[in-house]
């Protein structure tokens, strides 16, 4: 494992970068060619064809960095991960394949128990290695964003375990960290048949603490028949706003319980996975703002066949995302780019609808469409040089990484860094 202190950044990539081909907004079909790009101290002071770039730069004997036609886009952006967690539950899936239920397992202490328990058990300098494991094969994709939710604790103790471990994760390596609290995820052991009583900690105690702590960016809640209902989850949502914290939803995986209504009534940044969707869920995001998170890899691995209703999205206008929802249950991928490809195979997206929900569209289900999924003037410099002729490759290939070059915040992520030349 890359120790924190390689990853750091320490390099300045200010400079003018030139020769390249830039999709400012990582939409394929919006370019600009024969593109260059200034950067000064971490901030993009200009952007444009080479050919228009004022003199007071090309005079101002700034470096150069000769992308060689290579594409830019913004960093990509991860905006629904699980990604602190302790163990893993491969066994788990090999007694699935052998024919085991999801049912027998969990009553042999299986399944999310499982992870709670490993979760619970790992001190925080475990925690924070397992998941930067993770975490760092994001990062070699180009992901210069992510989201991390807690909800593996249930209990305020460990859902504060992992949500320091997430701050730790944004301060030790380079990448931008927004945190969820999930403790509304699951019914821990100890609370089994109270799941109002739980509630009850989760609004009066947990999130409040968590709060004040400054741990909390967002919340989220499962909303689901395994999950919670929409009455205990309206709740959660009225407690986050009394405290002015943006919500977010799990809703409408396995079933259509009212999850995705619930959540555009308090303006949700985004509802997550969506498969059982209605038309008028969808007019309701239309209306409050919400972001459609598709969630590819759960989709595959969970062997679902119900899928999300694309055309109705497309057709109310409703901004997509994709995220890898890296988790140890149902989605235990930490590849942004292999989500690129499930969501144009599996879902039927175009390279352009996918390329856009892991960069602008992602950027608006976090709520940070000011700060992330942009290449502009003004902004801060996240980006990534890709090794392809067609920014369709990114979809395309499956299990070739072609990031030549990342930079966050003005800095070269020097570990990861590859020759451009």
């Amino acid at each position: 494992m890359l120790q924190s202190q390689e990853v750091k950044q320490v390099q300045p990539a200010d400079g003018i970068w030139h020769n390249a081909r830039i999709a400012p907004s990582g939409n394929p079909d919006q370019v600009i060619t024969d593109a260059a790009m200034v950067l000064r101290d971490g901030l993009i002071a200009w952007i444009g064809t080479e050919a228009e770039m004022p003199d007071e730069f090309g005079q101002a004997g700034l470096a150069r960095h000769d992308v060689g036609k290579r594409w830019i886009t913004p960093g990509l952006i991860d905006c629904h991960t699980h990604l602190v967690y302790g163990g893993n539950r491969a066994d788990e899936f090999a007694l699935r394949l052998a024919g085991a239920s999801y049912e027998e397992i969990a009553r042999s202490g299986g399944g999310i128990v499982s992870t709670v328990r490993a979760t619970r058990l790992a001190d925080e300098d475990s925690l924070f290695q397992q998941s930067a494991r993770r975490l760092e094969a994001l990062l070699a994709e180009g992901v210069t964003t992510v989201e991390i939710k807690s909800g593996y604790g249930l209990d305020l103790a460990t859902e504060r375990k992992m949500l320091r471990v997430a701050r730790r994760l944004g301060t030790s390596y380079p990448v931008t960290v927004y945190t969820t609290f999930l403790g509304a995820h699951a019914l821990p052991p100890e609370y089994l048949g109270r799941a109002d009583a739980y509630i009850k900690l989760v609004c009066e105690e947990m999130l409040p603490a968590l709060h004040a702590e400054g741990l909390i960016d967002a919340v989220d809640v499962f909303c689901e028949n395994i999950g919670f209902s929409v009455a205990q989850s309206e709740q959660v949502f009225s407690a986050a706003a009394k405290l002015g914290l943006p919500v977010k939803m799990h809703a409408d995986q396995l079933s259509n319980m009212g999850g995705t209504q619930l959540a555009t009534r308090f303006k949700a940044l985004s509802v997550d996975h969506l498969e059982h969707l209605s038309e008028a869920d969808v007019i309701a995001m239309q209306q409050s703002g919400t972001v459609a998170v598709l969630l590819p890899g759960a989709y595959y691995f969970i062997r679902e066949t119900k899928q999300p209703p694309l055309e109705l999205l497309r057709r109310y206008k409703i901004p997509i995302a994709i995220s890898t929802d890296s988790n140890p249950g149902t989605s235990p991928s930490t590849s942004l780019l292999l989500m690129l490809n499930m969501a144009c195979t599996l879902f039927r997206m175009t390279t352009a609808e996918a390329l856009t929900g892991v960069t602008a569209n992602a950027a608006l289900a976090l709520g940070k469409a000011d700060r992330h999924g942009l290449l502009a003037a003004g902004r801060a410099a996240d980006f990534v040089v890709w090794s392809v002729e067609s920014l369709a490759e990114l979809a395309y290939w499956s299990g070739l990484n072609p990031c030549s070059t990342i930079v966050r915040a003005g800095q070269f992520s020097v570990a990861l860094q590859k020759e451009t030349a």
